[in-house]
């Protein structure tokens, strides 16, 4: 494999550089012209590598902070936050310097190995004109000596750029908004009305009375929209459906696509509600405002093409039975449950709630789709008699633990399984609780394990289908609160996903004040796609969240590979997005306390968070951190770009983030190199083609440094008043590392 890898780098350094690229490069030269000079000077590329070298070490012997900052002696966030403009390239210079030459397997192109030379492309475009290297590349580097040698600047937006960006982007509950939707349901009910009377669409339990007319039809019709069950029922299947409910309004080559995936046997989900924030035409006020929900419900070529060879991002996906999984986690049952920190386990009922409410285009499980697993046959994911004894054995597995203290159930979709589904399953977590915490009793101190103290429910129904959220299952939530609070938890979390201020409508504005009302806090995690990347858009969506009571938690940025690269906006992005817009709402730490207390007063969360916006005088509270779920063990946003290929993607090392706890296997696991599915100029040319303006976004090029955010105080674990054991259980690292050797 190694050999005939570099018999095709030997090809691609024969190829000669595009006219665009010698024109990018002769105004690299132009600027530098001691550049040139190395390049022509040097005899070989070893010799160029090495010139640059001398030519970047007086930077570090004057900018000593940087130099200690590149060789680890100074790191986190406090040493990233003294790094200036001009650091960030000297470093990223230097690490192509000491990285060149490496080889990279790229999942990109289904494990092909790249490499990354860039000073070798350079030395060799210079010398021959040739290196196979392209103008992303090019620019790229152009852009990092301007940085290096303060040409490019970094401009700063002030509060009032970023108020004019966060107003380009609407939400759901602006009145014109309203009444797009409103037409918007009334089209999609007539047509399922038109449908039911040809004998197209059949249900036992929605059916219309002999004689009945249209106008009694659809007040009929109105009122099953109230009913998630109407909407699960009805869930359009088919790019055919799809197009007759958005009038016919979409492309003949949108249509193609779909087809296409239908074909390549890519599942295919949305409910009537959800698609209702779809727009059938552009409205004047608002162009593109629904292009972060389109992307999310239309497939791209790029995930078409490699349906059928996607690969598992996340290592702890990959489990067999017996074994523990890549983060040395021993697991009760390969289905119910994933875990990669020691603290929390993300358990998944054998119920409906192994669905979700509608398909997200960007989705994790696409790999198991190809399978033909995780569909949305909703009936033959209803209960099987063996889950009680699954639900047993998964109980007895946290009991015993000595560390968890953190449930997430989700799926799917927590809330996708039934009042009846998720009562026991509640109940069972809260007798699992209690069990602990009297056993602590027995237990003296530094042996005691940990309680129970945060039991979260992931969910994406508050905007897929805000129907779900009922009296009834407001009922069981306050319930589980009262009857949990007595057993040692004190963090109630509803956790849910909006992707952009639009999907917030009236019916989730009712949705999230009820689960309020049931002393449950509400959390977002957004998927930073390219579409839900633009200025402001981001910032807005936490303003908008804020105002009906949910706080943000994490942005993450997308994963995967080339299957995802539509959506994929790069890392580079997400840095700038949390220097640059959501600095306007950092909290300073005097109000630690004050949000740390939110959580012991759901009910009064709107007015909690509006109080302090005010007090602290910021648009909207940043309580998110930008991450990315590596494919290894973790979260985190802390990086260093190491290389750039010659198509200009970027190759990015992830350490891990050392403000939390993890499996003790990341200190055998190292850092994570991952190699961007596009360039950031692809980037920029995207949201060029949707309507942006790419000047707004130059400092993007500047981002090659990450470092992950402290967690907020809202989200930390409560203080336990005994001292923990240091015993691990449920953990088995040396077969997990002998794996990895191998």
């Amino acid at each position: 494999m190694i050999s005939k890898s570099k018999q095709k780098f030997r090809r691609l350094e024969k190829i000669a550089i595009s006219v665009k690229s010698h024109r990018i490069l002769r105004q690299l030269l132009k600027e530098n012209p001691e550049i040139e000079s190395l390049m022509h000077e040097a005899n070989d590329k070893e010799a160029a590598v090495e010139a640059m070298r001398q030519w970047i070490t007086p930077y570090f012997e004057k900018n000593p902070h940087a130099m200690a900052y590149y060789s680890n002696r100074k790191n986190g966030r406090e040493a990233f936050d003294k790094l200036s403009w001009s650091d960030y390239g000297a470093i990223r210079l230097m690490d192509y310097i000491q990285n060149a030459g490496r080889i990279f397997e790229d999942l990109n192109l289904r494990g092909d190995l790249v490499g990354s030379n860039p000073i070798k492309y350079l030395w060799m475009a210079v010398k021959h004109g040739t290196g196979g290297a392209n103008q992303h590349f090019f620019y790229d580097t152009l852009m990092l000596f301007r940085q290096i040698k303060g040409y490019s600047k970094r401009e700063m937006p002030d509060r009032q750029k970023l108020q004019e960006w966060m107003d380009r982007h609407p939400s759901g509950l602006d009145e014109e908004i309203v009444k797009i939707r409103k037409h918007n349901r009334d089209r999609i009910l007539k047509v399922i009305i038109e449908k039911m009377d040809a004998g197209e669409l059949k249900s036992r339990r929605y059916q219309f009375g002999e004689g009945m007319t249209q106008e009694q039809k659809f007040l009929l019709a109105s009122n099953w929209w109230k009913d998630t069950n109407f909407h699960l029922k009805f869930a359009i299947r088919s790019p055919k459906m799809l197009n007759e409910m958005l009038n016919n309004s979409l492309s003949t080559k949108t249509m193609e696509l779909l087809h296409e995936a239908r074909e390549a046997g890519i599942p295919f989900f949305v409910n009537p509600y959800y698609l209702s924030l779809l727009n059938v035409s552009e409205p004047g006020f608002a162009i593109g405002s629904d292009l972060a929900i389109r992307d999310y419900v239309i497939y791209s070529k790029q995930l078409i093409k490699e349906f059928g060879q996607i690969v598992a991002w996340e290592k702890e996906d990959i489990i067999e039975p017996g074994k523990p999984n890549a983060a040395g986690w021993i697991l009760p049952t390969i289905h119910n449950l994933h875990r990669r920190y020691p603290e929390v386990a993300i358990m998944i009922p054998d119920t409906v709630g192994r669905a979700c409410g509608g398909l997200c285009v960007s989705c994790q499980r696409m790999y198991d789709f190809q399978s033909g697993h995780l569909n949305f046959n909703l009936d033959k994911l209803k209960p099987k008699e063996t889950w009680p004894q699954k639900l047993q054995k998964l109980m007895d597995y946290f009991e015993e633990d000595t560390q968890l203290r953190d449930i997430l159930i989700t799926g799917g979709d927590a809330l996708m399984s039934s009042d009846k589904s998720m009562q026991p399953i509640l109940q069972a977590v809260y007798e699992m609780a209690m069990r602990k915490k009297e056993s602590n009793k027995n237990l003296p101190e530094g042996k005691k394990i940990a309680e129970i103290t945060r039991v979260r429910l992931g969910t994406r129904l508050p905007v897929f289908l805000p129907q779900r959220i009922t009296k009834e299952l407001i009922a069981i939530l306050a319930d589980f609160k009262q009857k949990g609070t007595q057993a040692g938890i004190k963090q109630f979390v509803i956790q849910t996903h909006f992707e952009t201020a639009m999907e917030v409508t009236p019916e989730v504005k009712t949705g999230i004040k009820m689960l309020l009302s049931a002393g449950w806090i509400i959390t977002n995690q957004m998927v930073f796609t390219a579409a839900s990347s633009r200025r402001g858009h981001t910032a807005k969506l936490r303003k908008v969240l804020n105002d009906i009571g949910v706080l943000t938690y994490y942005t993450f940025s997308v994963k995967g590979y080339k299957e995802n690269s539509h959506n994929f906006a790069t890392n580079e992005r997400a840095v700038q997005e949390q220097l640059e817009e959501k600095e306007f709402g950092k909290i300073n730490r005097k109000y630690n306390d004050i949000i740390s207390s939110f959580a012991e007063n759901a009910e009064n969360m709107v007015e909690n968070i509006q109080q302090l916006r005010k007090q602290a005088d910021i648009p909207f509270l940043a309580t998110d951190r930008n991450v990315l779920n590596l494919p290894g063990v973790g979260k985190s946003l802390t990086f260093r770009t190491i290389g750039i290929s010659r198509h200009g993607r970027r190759i990015l090392e992830f350490d891990h983030d050392n403000t939390r706890k993890h499996s003790p296997i990341i200190h055998e696991m190292g850092k994570v190199v991952i190699i961007e599915s596009k360039s950031i100029s692809e980037y920029l040319k995207q949201m060029e083609d949707i309507g942006e303006d790419k000047a707004e976004y130059e400092s993007i090029f500047g981002y090659s440094i990450g470092e992950t955010e402290p967690l907020q105080h809202i989200y930390q674990y409560p203080d336990y008043p005994f001292e923990l054991t240091e015993e691990y259980t449920n953990l088995e690292l040396c077969e997990t590392f002998m794996d990895m050797a191998d």
